[in-house]
């Protein structure tokens, strides 16, 4: 048999699975434990005392004495049989001791010759008379017999067969309602979501998130607070010394509620959270992403759900239509008609079914649980599908709550949750906040601020290129407080921290005056946006999509450099003007580096004051250039990798134009160089990394031309126009395929810087060394095979590249060349080996003398 504790086990979910299991579960559950428990007891009472007692049914007195007077003429054993009386028979009934037949036991009773002289009218009123009954004639083992017949002959099937039924029935309803606890495609989902949920709702971020929320409306705080006086007045004073000012809104309205103008008040004991328990809160809030991006695929624990509902419903439709036909078959006497006449003498048999009055209780107390099971089953179809159980959503907690973020949610997800709220629905409540942004970047604010204090910002400032402190902080969770106590700070950079925010604690550095936001689409706070406003002087923005740009950065009137790096194609270029750069009053440089196809046209609000203009593109194709007509302040203009073929006409409109930089492009021919000596500032020309082949002998007419960058491109030959720009300084022609230097080279007194790397020079000219002012020669990677004895005569030489030639020696008179040291001589190590010691020694003083490289 079952014990107690096997039959329990039946039943025995999981603990951790009672958050997911409604009233409506629960009570099926005790439902089917209690007809468990029917089936079995009755069960066990058919097993131990189900049986039938049967009778022969006797004919009418006057066939019976006919009978009688037959059978005792023809067979006196027959007479003898049916002489027996009923007392008889009932002693031969509760007889143990006969076990051989009634022809051959030698106990069998038998009626003397003498009774059968006595008249059948004494007989028969002795009979009538007799109390003991009518003899039926049969032995013990004859009723055995009949009994086990007639149990399987005439008891219903129903009677003998109700308790193992109603034992599969109840089985088979306790698997249907916890199937998809056990369903290996449901089970997984199941087990994850109550282990997360068992955590979120036992995790101190939890209940520091929740006190934070509680905490930052005063009244309702004093309401729902309880403990010591102490406690409720120093937390009522918190929260009126804490609460937001109205005069310092976000400028981004549609941020978070967790932000520097609105204070979150922290309860006492609270406002550190431990490290370990900061890290598994971390955790959480990965996990809950994890698992909603995984179970909102897919709807799965929702079906399977309503199917086993549908089944159970279904089932117990089955059981009460069959179980209510044979309820009536359940009787305690049966009429049994075997057909064993030749064995017994009688054909006909009425039986007791002793269990009859018991299993017809214990079905009708069947049946009225299994009314109230289907009752509860109809209840669940009507909750599944009266609602939209496939969507949550968390508005009454946004709206207890500063968690305004908390997104809705669908599928199973939402499925699991609506679960949840039937159980309790604080569960909700409390796991919603792992899946609110507002409350993970509040829990990476606390740790970002436990790691990086004060002592170890100070230890990654550094000093960049133009000697200003700078500090750089790369995929922080945020910026922490502490960067905001640097006061001697000057610049910046906040890479890929995609909730930076910015409080009015940066008016403390005063000194900052450049700010770098590489993909960190800061929040800031009106008091800091008024520092900003009033301080910053230079602006790097690195961006994704232009809508990443800040709203506040076209409203630093005070900004002089704005640098912006991301996709600005041609459909979204009138994104770029959402928000004028109309404000920026005091800009002077513009850097745009994207992929345009014309210039944008909000540009031209700042074409008046601007004075330097950079756009690179990446390739694309820059096609509209009237915009440039609008800047006659420009004095320095780059184009870079615009693809452009020839130089914009535009250009020449630029009267203030001092420097023009076209690297990168398609330019091929330069024949409209002779349009720029109308621009009479214009001192720099840089057309390199382009495909000139040549160079317009009108290039005589840019006489204030100083630099030439002319490198990169395929020039085979320079012209002796070149060679009468006077004020020219700085020539590079290096990496094209020029072989010979012209002798007019010795006109360009003023040259100080002369490039020719890269090239098929094979002759130095001696005219190259009247240019007495030469500091810089590069002349690596030719065919020089010899460098005439004249090199003494660049006195301010101080940068010589020689490397990559042909040359098998270093003249002598190198030494002449004061300013040049090792360290500014760029040639093969045998050759300086070669030289003469004292040459060498010459060469080696002072090696840290400092000289201008020039490029």
């Amino acid at each position: 048999m079952f014990t107690l504790s096997e039959v329990a086990s039946l039943n025995d979910i999981q603990p951790t699975y009672r958050i997911l299991k409604p009233w409506w579960d629960v009570f099926m559950d005790y439902l089917a434990v209690v007809m468990l428990m029917v089936a079995i007891f009755a069960g066990t009472m058919q097993i131990t005392k189900d049986q039938v007692v049967c009778l022969p049914v006797l004919e009418s007195a006057v066939n019976s004495r006919n009978a009688h007077l037959l059978s005792s003429e023809n067979s006196p054993q027959v007479s003898s049989k049916f002489e027996e009386t009923a007392t008889e028979a009932k002693e031969k009934w509760q007889m143990t001791g006969a076990t051989e037949p009634p022809e051959t036991s030698p106990t069998k009773p038998s009626f003397s010759p003498t009774n059968s002289g006595k008249s059948s009218g004494e007989q028969l009123n002795k009979e009538e008379q007799d109390p003991r009954g009518r003899k039926t004639n049969l032995d013990y083992q004859q009723y055995i017999f009949i009994n086990q017949m007639c149990y399987h002959v005439a008891l219903p099937w129903y009677s003998k067969y109700f308790p193992y039924l109603a034992l599969i029935h109840t089985i088979i309803l306790m698997v249907s309602s916890n199937f998809w606890f056990k369903y290996p495609k449901t089970c997984s989902k199941i087990e994850h979501f109550v282990s997360i949920l068992g955590k979120c709702f036992e995790s101190p971020w939890t209940t520091k998130a929740l006190s934070e929320t509680a905490c930052e409306d005063s009244e309702e705080n004093k309401q729902r607070i309880t403990g010591a006086h102490s406690f409720r007045k120093h937390l009522s004073s918190s929260s009126e010394e804490g609460s937001p000012s109205p005069s310092t809104p976000m400028i981004n309205k549609s941020g978070p509620k967790f932000s520097a103008d609105k204070p979150v008040l922290e309860v006492p004991g609270m406002t550190i959270l431990d490290k370990k328990d900061g890290e598994q809160a971390k955790a959480l809030f990965e996990k809950v992403r994890k698992f909603r991006t995984h179970v909102e695929d897919s709807d799965l624990i929702y079906k399977l759900y309503a199917v086993q509902t549908v089944i159970k419903t279904v089932k117990f439709i089955f059981i009460l239509c069959y179980t209510l036909t044979f309820v009536t078959a359940i009787s305690f006497k049966h009429v049994c008609s075997p057909n064993v006449e030749h064995l017994t003498g009688y054909m006909k048999f009425e039986c007791t079914h002793n269990m009859a009055f018991m299993l017809k209780k214990l079905l009708v107390s069947y049946i009225a649980l299994i009314c109230v099971y289907g009752l509860v089953c109809f209840y669940t179809l009507f909750w599944l599908f009266r609602r939209p159980l496939k969507e949550y959503s968390f508005e009454k907690v946004r709206e207890e709550s500063s968690f305004s973020d908390i997104p809705d949610v669908k599928n199973d997800f939402a499925f699991l949750l609506h679960m949840v709220d039937q159980y309790d629905q604080l569960y909700s409540k409390r796991f919603g906040v792992f899946l609110s942004e507002v409350s993970e970047n509040k829990l990476r604010e606390i740790s970002l601020n436990h790691e990086w204090t004060f002592e170890k910002l100070r230890q990654h400032i550094s000093r960049n290129a133009q000697d200003k402190q700078e500090l750089h902080l790369f995929m922080l969770s945020g910026v922490p407080d502490a960067v905001f106590e640097l006061t001697d700070l000057e610049v910046l950079r906040l890479e890929l921290i995609p909730e930076a925010k910015i409080p009015a604690k940066i008016s403390q550095m005063t000194a900052l005056q450049e700010l770098h936001l590489y993909h960190c689409p800061a929040k800031v706070e009106q008091t800091a946006f008024s520092f900003l406003r009033d301080n910053l002087k230079c602006l790097h923005v690195k961006f994704t999509d232009v809508a990443e740009i800040p709203a506040w950065v076209y409203l630093l009137k005070n900004l002089r450099e704005l640098y912006l790096m991301g996709n600005l194609n041609s459909e979204n270029n009138k994104m770029i003007g959402l928000e004028s750069l109309r404000e920026l009053r005091h800009l002077k440089i513009l850097y745009v580096k994207s992929n345009l196809t014309k210039i944008p046209s909000n540009i031209t609000d700042v074409a008046p004051h601007l004075t330097k203009l950079v756009i690179h593109n990446d390739g694309t194709k820059l096609v509209v250039l009237n915009s440039l007509k609008k800047m006659m302040n420009v004095a320095e203009l780059e184009l870079h990798n615009c693809e452009l073929e020839r130089i914009p006409h535009a250009i020449f409109s630029l009267t203030n134009l001092q420097e023009l930089d076209l690297k990168s492009n398609s330019i091929r021919t330069i024949e409209e160089v002779i349009s720029f000596q109308h621009l009479k500032r214009l001192t720099c020309l840089k057309l390199w990394h382009n495909k000139i082949v040549n160079i317009p002998q009108s290039i005589s007419q840019v006489k204030n031309l100083e630099s030439i960058y002319l490198s990169n491109n395929k020039l085979e030959s320079l012209p002796a126009a070149l060679f009468h720009l006077q004020k020219l300084r700085f020539l590079d022609i290096s990496y094209n395929c020029i072989s010979m230097i012209p002798l007019e080279i010795g006109l360009l007194q003023n040259l100080q810087h002369f490039y020719v790397t890269g090239n098929k020079v094979d002759v130095l000219p001696k005219t190259l060394f009247k240019c007495l002012k030469l500091r810089t020669l590069c002349l690596g990677q030719n065919c020089i095979t010899s460098v005439p004895e004249k090199i003494g005569h660049l006195l301010q030489l101080t940068h010589l590249e020689l490397k990559g030639n042909c040359l098998d020696r270093l003249p002598f008179q190198i030494i002449q060349c004061r300013l040049l040291k090792k360290n500014g001589l760029v040639v093969e190590d045998h050759l300086f080996d070669a030289l003469p010691s004292e040459v060498k020694e010459a060469l080696n003083q002072d090696t840290n003398t400092p000289f201008a490289n020039g490029i």
